[in-house]
């Protein structure tokens, strides 16, 4: 790898992902350390003054965009404001920025999958914000690429897969919507397309814009629930034992979550040669490095 990679983010599951992989290919990351109010636009500002990198892989705020139960308004807006002056340093020092974002931008009224010529229609608050952040990017920085993920998967204990195991635990009985469409993702999986994404821009190629990315087979959320059951029951036997179908309209999160949520991947196989991985096969390996961290 010829250019100069800075990960914001490294300590986060996927931040961790990338660092593992990268190292598998000898490949480096300028991983710096957030301060610890986190990053904002004045410690932003002042590190791409300094260290001026060849690209920027934004994973500073992966956990509230994709992991967390909830994230306030003005949490939100506080990310917005750091990434719209990140792309602006970005352009200004020539900076390559990949920056991700999500199925959540749109409003899940499509049976079929979402390609990326499709209007996006958020739903809720984080949705709305993640729209907002794609649309200054694009304005503010042309040498960017953004990364849909679907559902993503990792093994953080506070995560969407570390509360859905906790309450496999502890609850008498979990419902979930058997009318709810995505595309599950590894986290491993979700670094591995950013790593193939890096290694064609070092090759100069001006491959900029919006891809779309998730595992591949489409299912619901109740499919992929009792898939994980049956895997973690291998590790632990004292899980529930069968998951309860409810109508997506009935959840409670109805109004945030969009309820077919599939992405179609068709841009960036060819784009950048990124093949769909099956999330089925990767399950066992999640789910033992989750049980080692709880």
């Amino acid at each position: 790898m010829r250019m100069r990679l800075m990960l914001l983010g490294g300590g986060n599951a996927l931040g961790q992902a990338l660092i593992r992989l990268g190292a598998e290919e000898d490949i480096g990351f300028l991983a710096p350390r957030p301060p610890e109010a986190g990053w904002d636009v004045a410690s932003l500002t002042q590190l791409l003054d300094d260290t001026r990198p060849d690209a920027l892989i934004n994973l500073a705020y992966y956990f509230d965009w994709f992991q967390a139960e909830d994230v306030s308004k003005a949490r939100l807006l506080a990310q917005e404001k750091s990434v719209e002056r990140l792309a602006e340093l970005c352009q200004h020092h020539e900076i390559r920025l990949l920056q991700p974002s999500s199925y959540r931008v749109f409003d899940g009224s499509r049976i079929s999958a979402y390609s990326e010529k499709e209007e996006p229609v958020p739903l809720g608050v984080r949705g709305q914000a993640l729209w907002r952040i794609e649309q200054r990017v694009r304005a503010t920085c042309p040498r960017h690429v953004l990364l849909r993920f679907g559902w993503l998967l990792d093994e953080s204990p506070d995560g969407r897969l570390g509360r859905f195991l906790l309450r496999a635990e502890r609850d008498e009985s979990i419902t979930l919507a058997d009318d709810r469409r995505g595309n599950p993702t590894l986290v491993d999986d979700a670094a591995r397309v950013i790593l193939a994404v890096l290694n064609q821009l070092d090759c100069q190629a001006p491959l900029w814009g919006t891809f779309h990315y998730g595992g591949q087979e489409a299912t619901t959320s109740l499919a992929l629930g009792q898939a994980v059951l049956s895997e973690a029951r291998n590790v632990r036997s004292d899980l529930l034992e069968s998951i309860t179908a409810q109508a997506h309209a009935a959840r409670p999160d109805a109004a945030e979550e969009p309820q077919h949520a599939v992405l179609a991947c068709k841009k960036i196989l060819h784009t950048f040669g990124v093949k769909p991985r099956a999330w089925r096969s990767g399950l066992p390996s999640l789910l033992d490095r989750y049980y080692r961290h709880v």
